[in-house]
């Protein structure tokens, strides 16, 4: 049987123990970096199948080797994450979370899953590639400074050092049993914005009395925009995005200060510094000018995510001929932002996308959402893709 049918076989036969797996780990999801049980379980399924590992890597983080012939020819690396979302899953699932509050709505489950049983079939077809696997179970991507920094830290992409990387995550917006890839830019960086704009509360009635808080954040919103509308290059795109306001007034009540947070997104590193120079002046002279204050903190995040053309193209290649031409899609720039990142800025890197969607049972939910879910066919798919584009990788 040729080493592609052996494969798609393997995936078929493991595919409802992989579907448990991620059953399990959806009922039990756990935040970034404390995926203490979520570590432990990693753990047992890869004892259970013999693959050598390493655990507390970055606290909760786990990396596996799997050796074939000649296994210092070359190195992959493969990464899943395995933090969960602070999210109330409205899901009315047997496998619906049991932690209330805390939902896998981005796919980790999937991810991780996945990447457990491409570690069960490159672990049978050892003998059938060259070179070393690296499997990384990675915590903490939801959460700035992103798990992917720390075991980075730690030497992850060391002792064996890796050549190149792949990564997959959920898209709801394909359908299952089919990917997405795109060479060279395609995600932003993610900056989180703080905001604390001070004035003078007092009654609503007597606004004269009082430095309006509210009315200069609103000036400064309003403001802000003009950062990317009019000083953004309409080759770069950007984004400016505020989702929390807190003014703790009331009708009649002018409060003391209000509160907001935000993301700003970027592809370019030199606009990104700039424009946050850039919203900070603006923000504090506005603010200045109306007679109150305003700090504005801005955490720096994730930078922006390339995938490495020659290696992007390599597996766009074998995933058509592993799925089919028809099932492989070319994906558009995203203004969302991934951890993954990281290993981009450091390694050649690919990043692709596992449809999870199917229309007919309603699963169409976007990620980030309560009622986030999958067709579990886009596991078999995960698996047995990483598992080939792996081996196709080493091999060439």
């Amino acid at each position: 049987m040729a080493l592609k049918e052996k494969i798609k076989q393997l995936a078929k036969d493991q595919f409802d123990e992989i579907k448990a797996i991620r059953e399990h780990l959806h009922a039990n999801p756990e935040l970034s970096f404390k995926e203490h049980n979520t570590s432990k379980f990693i753990s047992s399924k890869l004892s259970e199948w013999g693959i050598s590992h390493e655990t507390d890597v970055a606290d909760t983080g786990i990396v596996a080797l799997i050796k074939g012939n000649n296994p210092e020819k070359k190195i992959t690396a493969l990464r899943a994450d395995i933090d969960a979302l602070p999210i109330h899953e409205a899901n009315q699932v047997p496998y619906k979370s049991k932690n209330e509050g805390v939902m896998h709505a981005c796919g980790h489950d999937v991810h991780t899953s996945s990447l457990l049983g491409t570690a069960k079939i490159l672990n049978t077809l050892r003998d059938e590639f060259e070179g070393t696997v690296k499997l990384i179970f990675q915590p903490g991507e939801e959460k700035i400074p992103g798990g992917a920094s720390l075991m980075i830290k730690e030497g992850v992409l060391e002792k064996p050092k890796v050549d190149n990387i792949i990564g997959q995550h959920v898209m709801p917006l394909i359908e299952a049993g089919k990917v997405g890839f795109r060479s060279g830019m395609y995600m932003a960086s993610a900056d989180e914005i703080y905001v604390k704009v001070k004035g003078k509360g007092g009654h609503g009635a007597m606004p004269e009395m009082n430095v309006d808080p509210v009315l200069i954040t609103a000036h400064i919103l309003t403001a802000l925009q003009q950062i990317v509308s009019r000083n953004a290059s309409p080759k770069v795109p950007s984004v400016l995005s505020f989702g929390k306001v807190i003014a703790e007034g009331a009708t009649n009540v002018i409060p003391n200060e209000v509160y907001l947070e935000g993301t700003f997104r970027t592809m370019d590193e030199e606009w990104r510094a700039s424009a946050h120079q850039k919203m900070k002046k603006m923000a504090e002279g506005i603010a200045e000018s109306m007679g109150g204050s305003c700090e504005f903190d801005i955490h720096k995040g994730y930078p922006f995510l390339v995938n490495e053309p020659e290696l992007t193209e390599r597996s766009r290649a074998a995933a058509i001929e592993f799925l089919g031409e028809e099932n492989v899609q070319e994906l558009d720039l995203w203004l969302a932002a991934e951890d993954f990142a990281y290993y981009s800025q450091e390694i050649d890197a690919c990043f692709y996308r596992l449809g999870v969607r199917n229309e007919a049972k309603g699963i169409t939910s976007s990620v980030h959402t309560p009622t986030f879910d999958i067709d579990p066919l886009a596991l078999e798919t995960g698996m047995g893709l990483m598992s080939w584009l792996a081996i196709q990788e080493l091999n060439s």
